[in-house]
């Protein structure tokens, strides 16, 4: 520009000059002026029309990377300084279009990976409406069907109960769907986090009966290691015994016959107590029911093992095995009190449902981690150096024989809770 204006003046006053001898001076000076104005103004415009249309280009692919699209790109080759800027506009777009190809391949991959998992998932906005369902959980909770937009108390009404109960519970847990010769075993993981500003759920419904099955096939060859060994620790020694008793009776050493007699008998009842205690869970029998004042009832609990009581017992008659039915909350309620649960926080609630009974045995311990919660109703699974892992098994066959189920779940704000639901019964069943 400085050289266009630097030829400007210099052409207006050549030509001054050269008009001068016919024109007067200031004649001369306006038609110089004139002339060499237009030539510049024609100069000009065809400078600045194609810079102007960079310009709108270069403001419209901005618009468009600001909305997303990213197909756009500009050829110049006019002015070299504006080339580099062309270019590097060019190369920009190019690493845009890059990174959003990526990330919908990355989102794809996901997608299919969400979908295709045997895990239900469910994702929660903070008005409960699932945002995104995959297939396990159309399945699941919506027969096959779309479940997006959908509330999740409206897919929990169509849902088992025992699917409903589980999130009525809050927290983790496990719950078993369906009869006993057609049964499925599920662990519920809830997670909370903030999606764009905003707190949404993360719900994992995983089916365990598989893993459990297999877990228990491995669970029964231990046992049978258990007691192979406790046999043989227990029969070596009588069969010792017995021998030396023999030799004593010979010898006619009768003083010492008693010392070999007498653990003779410890060993045997000791073996006696440990196969009853094994048979007591293997030969659990039928639940013979009759009808029992809720409240009655809890206050028996009450003078055998100390806890609270949540609410308030309904005053109504259920029918159950009582005798049974104490077994497996005493056994419970003992677990709670030793969770590491601070004194007097062990409680437990009785509650109507629509189906019949719940009973929470509530505590605040620890909990349970994961692995522990997906082993916990197996048979003979302690984490005890000295339990037996028969309590939550035993509580659970009693609750299944009289037609109900057990759930864990780990409690807000910590500690468990372990219920025992029970079905309704009419006085002939």
């Amino acid at each position: 520009m400085v050289a266009l204006v630097l030829f400007g003046v210099a052409a207006t006053a050549a030509c001054t000059a050269l008009l001068a001898g016919w024109l007067a001076p200031w004649q001369a000076a306006l038609a110089a002026a004139a002339m060499v104005g237009a030539a510049m103004g024609i100069a000009v415009w065809r400078t600045f029309v194609p810079l102007r249309a960079l310009f709108r280009a270069l403001a419209g692919t901005v618009a468009g990377y600001r909305d997303g699209d990213f197909s756009f790109g500009i050829t110049w080759d006019r002015y070299g300084d504006l080339v580099e800027l062309v270019d590097a506009h060019n190369e920009l777009g190019q690493a845009l279009r890059d990174q959003r190809l990526s990330l919908v391949q990355r989102e794809l991959l996901l997608d299919t990976m969400v979908q295709n998992t045997p895990v239900a998932m469910l994702l929660l906005d903070p008005s409960r409406r699932v945002v995104l369902g995959n297939i396990a959980a159309r399945r699941m909770l919506g027969d096959g069907r779309r479940l997006e937009g959908h509330a999740l108390d409206e897919l929990l009404d169509a849902a088992p109960a025992a699917v409903g109960e589980a999130f009525a519970r809050g927290g983790d847990g496990m719950f078993t769907v369906g009869d006993e010769d057609h049964e499925d075993i599920y662990h519920l993981a809830r997670r909370m986090f903030r999606l764009n500003g905003r707190r949404h759920e993360l719900v994992l419904l995983r089916q365990m009966t598989a893993e459990l099955r297999r877990q228990e096939v491995q669970t029964w060859k231990k046992v049978i290691r258990v007691i192979s060994h406790e046999l043989n620790n227990s029969l070596a020694p009588i069969a010792s015994l017995a021998h030396s008793g023999a030799e004593l009776l010979r010898r006619g050493q009768y003083e010492k016959l008693p010392i070999a007699l007498a653990t003779i008998e410890e060993r045997a009842r000791h073996l006696e107590g440990f196969l009853r205690d094994y048979a007591r869970f293997a030969k659990l029998p039928s639940p013979r029911t009759e009808p029992m004042r809720l409240p009655q009832f809890v206050e028996k609990l009450r003078t055998q093992m100390d806890f609270a009581i949540d609410g308030t017992v309904p005053d109504e008659v259920a029918r159950f095995d009582p005798a049974q039915l104490e077994q497996a909350l005493l056994n419970l309620i003992k677990n709670a009190h030793e969770s590491g649960t601070a004194p007097g926080t062990v409680s437990l609630a009785v509650r109507r449902i629509a189906d019949g009974w719940r009973i929470d045995v509530l505590d605040r311990g620890s909990g349970m981690n994961e692995s522990v919660l997906e082993n916990a109703l197996l048979p003979f699974y302690s984490t005890k150096r000295s339990g037996t892992g028969l309590g939550l098994a035993l509580a659970r066959e009693i609750a299944e024989a009289h037609g109900g189920r057990i759930a864990l779940l780990n409690r807000d704000g910590g500690g468990l809770c372990v219920s025992v639901v029970l079905p309704r019964q009419t006085d002939n069943g």
